[in-house]
């Protein structure tokens, strides 16, 4: 399985963007998918996982702000995200786990900068 981040940018405090991560491969493999976070010295963190039914989690940091969606025909997770704030600043990774649970696979991240 291979993901392909995209959508990332810079933006304005209160300004919105939507991330995009494309699989391709062996896409049938694929359970839950999601997005994590990593700004400069911090730890890699989860901002928010989509289930294969649906089911959504969200941080409590993104929580109310961030909206994250999955179309399995185009084997796509979006991360729409609002109401930026600079903490928001980041590289945002996807990652998509295999059904049986036993691998993770990760995208090469997209640089989100809120910044007026």
């Amino acid at each position: 399985v291979q993901l392909q981040a995209s959508g990332g940018g810079l933006v304005q405090p209160g300004g919105s963007l939507r991330l995009s991560c494309a699989a391709s491969g062996s896409v049938f493999m694929i359970g839950d998918m999601g997005w994590y976070r990593q700004a400069p010295g911090k730890q890699r963190e989860l901002v928010a996982t989509i289930t294969s039914g649906d089911s959504t989690i969200y941080a409590d940091s993104a929580n109310g702000r961030a909206t994250i969606s999955r179309d399995d025909a185009k084997n796509t997770v979006y991360l729409q995200m609002n109401s930026l704030k600079p903490e928001d600043t980041a590289a945002y990774f996807c990652y998509a786990d295999r059904r049986d649970g036993h691998r993770r696979y990760w995208g090469q991240g997209t640089q989100v900068t809120v910044s007026s």
